[in-house]
């Protein structure tokens, strides 16, 4: 597949514990600074996490979510500047949603059933993630590398049906087929699912979108540790935009933003004379 610029969307972590840094933009100014510098360093979505979903994570009850997320969802959508919450919880994306929010992105692909009518009436982008842990956050358990791409094909099936029959238009849809964690403790099933992209999102007709920033995967292959791997990141991150992902979602936009104005520069080049 040809190269694609895929959309960006930049982290924020509202949280006091998120993996790669957890309390930096616990506290409003913080979120909301850290956001706009995303967005001027090229991001197109500011993705907004309210709570962690990495194995040692503590549980944030709605209200919680919801307290922490009202100043900075109001903010961002009054600048113009298009956001996605990042929650499991049904009681928060009712909220968001009824707050203006369009773009929802649910780590449990959206398992409950008794949101569907809101979701269905919203008309929000929602992205459809898929992790061998039906519900929750992410644990440390053994995935099967050989299984895990049949796993994520036929998740998405199921639930695409599912939310297809309660309403919601197939072409709202995003689909994520995890990272990390979210497919095992080991890097096997990570980069199987990464070399699968193409075929997965062939198979479904519907975008993707990517998460491999900062990952456990990436550890594992290279022995660095969180803050170190920048480079592992922006490689996997160009694989993915070169294997037909729609959306990637990062913690240092920057980076894969230059990166991929050199690739394009590449891509356009290689199509001149000469070529």
């Amino acid at each position: 597949m040809g190269f694609r610029r895929p959309q960006i969307w930049g982290v924020v972590n509202l949280t006091a514990d998120s993996f790669s840094d957890g309390g930096r933009y616990l506290e409003t100014e913080a979120a909301l600074a850290h956001a706009r510098r995303l967005r001027e360093d090229g991001a197109d979505v500011i993705d907004l996490g309210p709570a962690s979903s990495h194995p040692d994570s503590a549980a944030v009850a709605p209200q919680e979510e919801i307290r922490r997320l009202g100043p900075v969802v109001d903010a961002l959508l009054a600048e113009g500047i298009p956001v996605s919450v990042d929650s499991f919880r049904g009681e928060t994306q009712v909220w968001a949603i009824g707050r203006g929010v369009t773009t929802l992105n649910d780590v449990r692909g959206f398992g409950e059933p008794r949101t569907w009518p809101d979701l269905a009436r919203s008309g929000a982008r929602l992205v459809l993630m898929h992790s061998i842990r039906a519900a929750g956050a992410a644990t440390r358990e053994r995935g099967d590398p050989d299984a895990i791409v049949g796993a994520v094909d036929a998740f998405f099936a199921e639930r695409i049906a599912a939310l297809e029959a309660a309403g919601i238009a197939r072409e709202r849809l995003v689909l994520d087929p995890g990272m990390g964690f979210f497919l095992g403790d080991t890097p096997e099933p990570s980069l199987r699912v990464l070399a699968a992209l193409e075929r997965l999102r062939e198979r479904h007709g519907l975008p993707l979108l990517v998460c491999v920033s900062r990952k456990s995967f990436l550890g594992g292959l290279t022995g660095a540790p969180v803050a170190e791997r920048g480079p592992a990141t922006l490689a996997a991150e160009l694989w993915a935009a070169r294997h037909g992902v729609d959306h990637l979602r990062t913690h240092d936009v920057r980076a894969i933003c230059e990166a991929l104005t050199v690739e394009s520069a590449l891509q356009s080049a290689g199509t001149g004379d000469g070529a």
